[in-house]
């Protein structure tokens, strides 16, 4: 039996290793549906527009490697953000809800909108400082407790890559529209991003994403657990493939009911830039939630639905399918 520390880095890997995977497998979709929310953005006059309407476009004027703008930072973000968020529910259901055959699906959804809150909250700029701990401190405290330290690393960045994604994703549409692109690379955005909004800029719509983490893994992982073992208890399969990919269809329809509002206000945050007046467009995440529903009506809140559903549900087949394969090959337990 492995050590309890080596078997944490084990799924530390393996949740990275599968995010990696899915997240490359479903990208494009992700693309389209940040242009859909983005799409008539405080423009009433707008035409509407479809998914496919959107997917054509960007492959007629930006051509098919388009579909994979901003794929880098997006593959960053999860190596960091999804093992935090995977890993750190299982132990908290295990650890504190007395083991997950007695967890009911409202302790499930708790657990799991508070994994998600910690993998994107704990990653904030200046954070050690503001806790002050000094290197020898911090290395002494990563030593004792890997499990607690490996979010708080300095090297992990969730948000301000999110934050790079959305932007890259939605320059190919100023592209369309005439316009010229705002960032070369994700190197080039980060630069262009500290430099004209300063640092605190690269963790700009981090309260959305907050809400958004919280409501998204409240959703998926809480439903993905309880579904699978519904479906395994009641012997409609057993816990295999088939299992597994009814769980994460549940999971990604949950998740996208519950999340795409915070989503839409998050996705329009982050996309937002200073003027060079220092005007933006949303002065706050209610303020933007204010001005969508009342420029586009409360369905623009549901803008990218079936995208954002299409590709939760891909995303979380190819992801819980690999993770249960790895953790069955690395003889772990299944999740």
């Amino acid at each position: 039996m492995k050590p309890r520390n080596d078997e944490t880095y084990t799924k530390i890997a393996l949740t990275s290793l599968s995010a990696m995977v899915a997240e490359t497998s479903t990208f494009p979709i992700d693309l389209i549906k940040t242009r859909l929310q983005l799409h008539g953005e405080s423009l009433s006059s707008s035409r509407s527009t479809t998914a496919f309407r959107v997917a054509a476009e960007i492959v007629r004027i930006e051509g098919q490697l388009a579909l994979y703008k901003g794929l880098s930072p997006a593959i960053l973000r999860h190596l960091f953000y999804t093992p935090i968020r995977i890993v750190g529910y299982e132990q908290l259901r295990n650890a504190f809800l007395d083991g997950h055959d007695s967890v009911s699906l409202s302790g499930k959804a708790l657990v799991g909108g508070i994994s998600g809150v910690i993998a994107q909250m704990l990653l904030v700029p200046g954070l050690h400082q503001e806790m002050h701990l000094k290197a020898s401190l911090w290395e002494n405290f990563a030593f004792k407790y890997p499990t607690y330290a490996f979010p708080f690393s300095p090297e992990v960045v969730a948000s301000p890559a999110d934050l790079v994604k959305v932007r890259m994703q939605a320059d190919g549409r100023m592209v369309s529209q005439g316009l010229q692109s705002r960032y070369s690379g994700t190197f080039d955005a980060i630069n262009k991003i500290i430099r004209t909004e300063g640092f605190p800029g690269l963790w700009k719509g981090v309260f959305p994403n907050v809400q958004r983490a919280f409501l998204v893994n409240m959703g998926e992982l809480a439903c993905y657990d309880h579904a699978k073992r519904f479906v395994t208890q009641n012997q409609i399969c057993g816990d295999n493939i088939y299992s597994h990919t009814l769980a994460s269809i549940m999971s990604g329809l949950s998740a996208t009911a519950f999340s795409c509002p915070a989503d839409v206000v998050k996705t329009r945050m982050m996309n937002q830039a200073i003027s060079k007046e220092g005007k933006a467009m949303y002065n706050n995440s209610f303020d933007c939630l204010v001005k969508t529903v009342r420029v586009e009506g409360l369905r623009a809140l549901w803008k990218g639905f079936f995208p954002t559903w299409a590709r939760l549900g891909p995303w979380q087949f190819v992801f819980w399918v690999s993770y249960e394969r790895f953790r069955q090959l690395a003889g772990l337990s299944s999740f």
